[in-house]
């Protein structure tokens, strides 16, 4: 057991700094459609660098969506951002940096029009503000303020972020002396305060994925090697397995959805239990309360199956939208499968965005309204941040 200590952030509730301009480049984007289902699709990035959208745990668009970040490894002159943001009013791309440093780790807030990134050890809030151009020769105004919120101890490794359901509290994943080895640290976002949550030992052997619950801002997860799944009350601090795996049991690429009629939190995750090569996936949801699992949608396994028909019939990452209707699927050949949770009838929203054994995985996920989901497709030739729109006539 550790002792229970709180530490002040070295910088707490600093004042924001002066603005500084951010680097604004002319749009890329470029509308197209699904040639198999017809579905809208809209390529925000297409330059041939390498543009991957943030984790689906993490929130891409700012909350009023004006915003959408990814990564790119695109190197103007005079630019060394590895984050970047897409201008919805305008479609130019931004450049997020400051001038101390890059954002790692970034996730945008749940309430405010910021987003949230580690700078080296400290935690740093970055708020946007974007004055678009009438002249479209003319590039869009942006500006950007940071505050320190946090700044974490000599020695401290903080690499996961994640914010919690109200805005309150983040959590912090990595490696820490106090815990001689990895654990989770959380901060209070309003004070700054630092407070240790818990040491991940080994087994179940920290594997990260740190994200908070979406509706209830005490419980957070994280991943470990076996078994996987793992949730953390921080009024506790006491990690717990919630779903105990079978030998060779495939639990994988979880995600915290919403409650079920009874009040019952629910993570949903991709799973099977024919091992590789050709392993089965399906999309499963476990109640947290009660331990029960449920299947959402089913992947296809029979004795003998190539592994190119396994991996183009199973499921390979899943997130669930926070209006609780949809639930949204990839696999290992790009394909995006929305699933009606009302039916359990799956959609196949976009096909092709990969090809099977080369290129980056898929990681899809929402935005903040619950209509649009956001992906990496490689269609165009590259690696690039696409939206698909839910047609309007599924929800009816």
């Amino acid at each position: 057991m550790f002792r229970l200590v709180l530490t002040l952030a070295f910088i707490v509730g600093a004042c924001a700094a002066d603005s500084f301009p951010l680097r604004v480049f002319p749009p890329e984007s470029k509308i197209l459609n699904d040639p198999e289902t017809g579905a809208k699709l809209t390529l925000l990035t297409t330059d041939t660098a390498k543009d991957t959208v943030l984790y689906f745990h993490q929130r891409s668009f700012l909350k009023d969506e004006s915003l959408v970040f990814f990564y790119s490894d695109r190197k103007p002159e005079g630019v060394k951002s590895s984050l970047w943001a897409f201008i919805a009013a305008t479609g130019e791309i931004v450049a997020v940096t400051t001038p101390t440093g890059n954002l790692g780790c970034p996730t945008a807030e749940v309430e405010r029009p910021s987003v949230l990134g580690m700078r080296g050890r400290q935690l740093v809030e970055l708020t946007i503000h974007v004055t678009p151009s009438g002249d479209p020769a003319k590039r869009s105004e942006v500006t950007a303020e940071d505050r320190v919120i946090a700044e974490f101890p000599e020695g401290d490794s903080p690499s996961e972020l994640n914010e919690n359901a109200d805005g309150t509290l983040a959590a912090l994943g990595g490696s820490y002396p106090q815990f001689n080895g990895p654990g989770i640290k959380v901060v209070d976002l309003k004070t700054g305060a630092i407070r240790p949550v818990c040491a991940v030992p080994d087994p179940p052997k920290y594997q990260g994925h740190i994200q908070w619950s979406h509706v209830n801002p005490n419980l957070l997860s994280f991943a470990g090697l076996k078994p996987r799944l793992w949730v953390v009350d921080v009024r506790d601090n006491t990690p717990r397995n919630i779903y105990p795996e079978v030998d060779k049991e495939l639990v994988t690429h979880e995600h915290w959805w919403v409650k079920n009629e009874q009040g019952d939190d629910q993570m949903i995750f991709c799973g099977g239990l024919h091992p590789k090569p050709a392993e089965d996936s399906h999309v499963k949801v476990v109640n947290l309360r009660t331990g029960e699992v449920r299947l959402l949608a089913a992947g296809a396994w029979h004795p003998g199956i190539i592994d190119d028909d396994a991996a183009k019939s199973n499921y390979w990452h899943c997130s669930g939208a926070d209006n609780g209707r949809w639930v949204a699927a990839d696999n290992w050949y790009g394909d995006i499968t929305i699933i009606d949770t009302k039916t359990v009838r799956p959609h196949v929203l976009t096909t092709a965005n990969r090809e099977y054994g080369h290129g980056e995985h898929p990681h899809v996920g929402w935005d903040r309204k619950s209509q649009r989901v956001i992906f990496t497709s490689e269609r165009n030739g590259s690696a690039d941040i696409c939206i698909a729109e839910l047609p309007g006539e599924w929800g009816k």
